[in-house]
Formats: C-alpha cells, sequence, structure tokens
C-alpha cells in the first residue's frame, strides 16, 4: 500500500468521462494482490484517475504506463511523477490507443477501473489486440461482469458473454460496494481477471462477431428468423441444432460451428 495521498482530492468528478474514484483502501489492497504486479512487468493502467493504484502499482517495481483522458488529472499525474523513470503518462483517450505502440513485443498487463460509459467498447477494443496482453485485471459494473461470465439458457447471456469467452479465461474476482467510490455511484461493482486465450478455437473472430450479433440482435425470435440472411435451416439442423431454438440458448462451441460452416459454405460457393 501507498502512504502517498491521491491526486486532487479536490477534483470534481466529470459525469462526461464517468468519473467514479476509488478510496477504500481495502478494496485497494484486495485489488494489488489480485493482480500481484512484480519487478520488471510492463503495465498499463487506464483511468488511473486520483492515483488510487498508481503509486502502488510503481512501488511493487513494475513500468507503467497510465491512460488519462481528462486533462486536470492528467497534470496532476504529470506533475506527482515527474522523475519517476518507470512511469510513463499518456493523455490520450483509451479507445484510440493502440498498444503495439506502448510495446511492439507485447507481454502487457493491463488494469483499470473502467468508465462504465464505455466499458464495453473498450473491452472489444483490447480484445481485438489480446496478443499483446498476458492478462487484465478490471473494476467493472457489476452487471457487466456478470454478464460476460454468463452461461447459455441465463437471462444474462448475450453477445458479451459469447464473445468475452471466445477471446479470454474469466474470473469474477470480489464485489465491490458503492461506499468504495467518490462520488458513490447508483450501481454495486465487480472486479474481473480476463486472461486472454492462446489456444482458442479455430474460428474468424470477425464472421463470430457478425453471427452472434444478428443471433442476439432480437432476444425473443428464433435463430430461424435471427439467422436466416446468412444461416438457413439446412445449415442449422446440418449441425444438430435446432432452427427453432433460441440464441439463449447456444452455447460459445454451436456459435463457433455455425460460423465455420458459413465460412466453409462462402469458401466453396463460386
Amino acid at each position: 500500500m501507498s502512504d502517498t495521498p491521491p491526486v486532487r482530492d479536490t477534483h470534481r468528478a466529470r459525469k462526461r468521462f464517468g468519473q467514479n474514484f476509488l478510496h477504500d483502501e481495502g478494496v485497494i489492497d484486495r485489488i494489488l494482490r489480485a493482480v500481484h504486479p512484480t519487478p520488471g512487468q510492463h503495465l498499463v493502467e487506464i483511468g488511473p484517475g486520483q492515483a488510487a493504484l498508481t503509486g502502488p502499482l510503481l512501488a511493487s517495481g513494475c513500468r507503467l504506463d497510465a491512460i488519462e483522458l481528462d486533462r486536470d488529472l492528467a497534470a496532476d499525474l504529470r506533475q506527482r511523477y515527474a522523475g519517476e523513470p518507470r512511469f510513463r503518462l499518456i493523455e490520450a483517450d483509451a479507445l484510440r490507443v493502440q498498444l503495439a505502440t506502448l510495446a511492439p513485443t507485447g507481454q502487457l498487463r493491463v488494469v483499470g477501473n473502467l468508465p462504465y460509459n464505455i466499458s464495453t467498447p473498450l473491452l472489444f477494443h483490447l480484445f481485438a489486440q489480446r496478443a499483446l496482453i498476458t492478462d487484465m485485471h478490471f473494476m467493472l459494473q457489476k452487471e457487466v461482469v456478470e454478464r460476460m461470465a454468463a452461461g447459455p439458457g441465463t437471462k444474462a447471456y448475450g453477445r458479451l458473454s459469447v464473445m468475452t469467452q471466445f477471446y479470454c479465461d474469466i474470473e469474477h474476482l470480489f464485489g465491490v460496494p458503492p461506499g468504495a467510490f467518490r462520488p458513490a455511484p447508483k450501481v454495486h461493482s465487480a472486479v474481473v481477471r480476463l486472461t486472454p486465450r492462446r489456444a482458442a478455437p479455430p474460428c474468424d473472430p470477425a464472421q463470430l462477431g457478425r453471427v452472434v450479433t444478428a443471433a442476439f440482435a432480437q432476444r425473443r425470435k428464433t435463430l430461424r428468423n435471427t439467422l436466416k440472411a446468412i444461416a438457413d435451416e439446412t445449415l442449422l439442423a446440418g449441425l444438430d441444432i435446432d432452427p427453432g431454438a433460441r440464441a439463449e440458448t447456444l452455447a460459445l462451441a454451436d456459435f463457433i460451428a455455425i460460423t465455420n460452416r458459413i465460412t466453409q459454405v462462402s469458401d466453396t460457393t463460386p
């Protein structure tokens, strides 16, 4: 744990950036123990904010790139860690940062208290760069973590579940109450560990994404209707998948099978 006070305790959280600043020392300590950074590792912190995690992460001896969009907080971070050779500030929108510019050879560990208003697009932005990432530890809205980890047949299961589980192994580590933040959000949060899969099943991710998006576009409709533009009933039946079923009943393996069959058919069509 760091004895240094957070950056800009008086900084007023900006709603447009989805700012909720972590201040609970117990939660901070649990996150640090979950991440367990070690000397020489290269970490990327998204949204360091008031530096609740930044100082303790640096104290581990790691190299740290911090991505901060808020100009006031960035200025404070720059001043606070001036002269620290293991710290680099990237003042930018995390959705536009390419990790290859930070570490072309990869082996990055990513951590952050992600703004709830951009968490899903940011996750997909990172999934696309997973070859450079060793693992990710994020604070997210509890509902988002539940959706990521949900299985078939559950209400939370959907596009985010299928795609996250295709790209990563997921560990829901622990919940975090609203009071751990200033200002306190209206929702509960959770910390999740995502480990990119190095041996994912053979499948075109872009095509899989199109299939999954179409299948869940209208949850109450059957696959016969939602996938009719890309997979007819004969194709589904040939995979032992009921065209009258709904997307929420299919496992990741089923979506991969549909995607691969579509790709196979398109490759053999003159």
